[in-house]
């Protein structure tokens, strides 16, 4: 059997690929101790910045540096165009969706949706029934996890709604490799993504409650154990607004206040980073201490915006994935522009029995399952890996997907042995507010290990710098 056959993106045709043509002549002329020079103090940068998260299963779970990767993966203007287009259509179908499954139901009425796979499923919050929010977003910040197969091809493997995270990685990346490699930078007109923090912002002042000219916004994080606390901190630190744990908020008469040391202050925007069941314990899990008693009414009376708003995970269900072409098509009424995996859904008998029947080919996932927990990657399971898996179907093929394994592209990354490829993913990060804008690149993950196609952080893959290069003269007309 021939081994498969990755898209390679500096590299194509036996020769270099026009994005990378300047820096593919730069990096043939470094010596490998330069190379590693650099990597070295990479790794001092951020080991100094503090950032670290949690590989579960290594160590007992101990917090190390997030591998960062110090060749950048480039993409050119016209791809950027796709990706772009793509990623905005792709959300705005998707805030249309929560709006109508929420309210109207037009989806589900017509039959295009099962209705069950919505109403009973675990991400759907009956609570957020007949609630109107502000310019009808739901989903403010989404993340949406995006691979290529050849020059052409994207595909979207998932869509992340609830709380999606990575971006401090995004602009920890860039200021990285804008200090090490200035040379770089000077030579290649690199799209700038520093202003996140500041559309961020917009975002979230743009959906505060009606009326309200200047809104008190503030980002509750689960507090300092969680593992994308830096995250939280690093964005609250750029936004210029307060970081918040449950116990500083407090609801009086309908309204969401602040402690300060100058008295209650009152909140009108909470960008919130822990999910919904423990949001509120007087409405979701009573044992949570983490939430704030009350803010569900706060929030259902139109006193506070939640971003995320609550119940907004049903758009990144894995069972509802498989829809999301025609979610595009009833909504936007426009055929999609990022292409979905080809998906099998188990909850039917004909996908089921196919997916059983080749389990050694697919790549199966939890409906609920993240991070990349809770999946089988056939190709690269042993016989047991897989016997036990099917097990786990078999008792509950509701709780699964399946889809072939795609060819993901590679690009070049500097490890142990000198440069080699590895896989390689995109997650931009989109925003809606007043209007649905991305910056350009985003987060792109890399499977350290060779051969590997799990990219997760949490799995051990690490992250690259994304260069998108502008258009010429781009700088000029700004």
């Amino acid at each position: 059997m021939k081994p498969p056959v990755f898209f390679d993106e500096m590299h194509s045709g036996g020769g270099v690929r026009a994005a990378y043509d300047r820096y593919a002549a730069w990096l043939h002329s470094v010596p490998q101790e330069v190379l590693q020079q650099r990597h070295d103090q990479a790794n001092s940068l951020f080991r100094t910045v503090g950032i670290t998260f949690n590989v579960y299963g290594e160590e007992g779970g101990v917090e190390r540096l997030i591998p960062f990767d110090i060749v950048p993966r480039i993409l050119s203007a016209e791809e950027w165009a796709i990706v772009e287009s793509g990623v905005i259509q792709r959300v705005d179908a998707l805030n249309a969706f929560i709006a109508d499954v929420y309210n109207d139901q037009e989806i589900l009425r017509s039959g295009i949706i099962p209705p069950e796979l919505v109403l009973t499923n675990d991400a759907f919050r009956p609570e957020m029934l007949g609630l109107k929010v502000p310019r009808s977003v739901y989903a403010h910040i989404s993340g949406v996890d995006i691979v290529r197969i050849d020059a052409e091809t994207f595909y979207v493997l998932e869509d992340n709604a609830r709380t999606p995270s990575g971006v401090s990685y995004m602009l920890e990346n860039r200021q990285a490799m804008m200090r090490l490699f200035p040379d770089l930078f000077g030579a290649y007109a690199v799209a700038p993504v520093s202003h996140y923090p500041e559309l961020l912002q917009d975002t979230l002042r743009a959906v505060a409650p009606r009326g309200i000219e200047d809104p008190t916004v503030v980002l509750l994080t689960p507090g300092q154990y969680n593992s994308a606390y830096f995250e939280h901190a690093f964005l609250a630190q750029e936004m210029g607004i307060e970081l918040v744990e449950g116990q500083d908020l407090f609801v009086d008469d309908g309204n969401v206040y602040m402690r300060t040391t100058r008295g209650p202050r009152q909140v009108h925007v909470i960008y919130r980073r822990l999910d919904d069941d423990f949001l509120d314990p007087l409405a979701f899990r009573p044992d949570s201490a983490l939430g704030v008693p009350g803010l569900l009414a706060a929030y259902r009376m139109g006193r506070v915006t939640i971003c995320n708003a609550i119940g907004s995970g049903i758009a990144d269900d894995k069972a509802i994935y498989a829809y999301m072409p025609e979610i595009i098509r009833f909504y936007l009424g426009h055929e999609p522009i990022l292409k979905n995996v080809p998906t099998y859904t188990l909850r039917k008998p004909d996908d089921l029995a196919y997916a059983l029947d080749h389990l050694p080919e697919l790549v199966v996932k939890e409906v609920h399952g993240s991070g990349g927990y809770g999946m089988l990657v056939g190709p690269a399971a042993s016989k047991a890996e897989i016997a036990a898996f099917r097990d786990k179907i078999k008792a509950d093929p509701d709780g699964f997907i399946a889809q072939p394994t795609l060819a993901l592209s590679t690009c070049p990354t500097f490890v142990d042995q000198g440069i080699a490829p590895r896989h390689v993913d995109l997650r931009p990060f989109v925003l809606s507010g007043k209007k649905t804008r991305v910056v350009p690149g985003g987060l792109t993950r890399v499977a350290m290990r060779k051969g590997s196609l799990v990219v997760n952080s949490s799995q051990g893959g690490g992250t690259k710098d994304t260069w998108v290069l502008e258009k010429p003269n781009a700088r000029s007309r700004r």
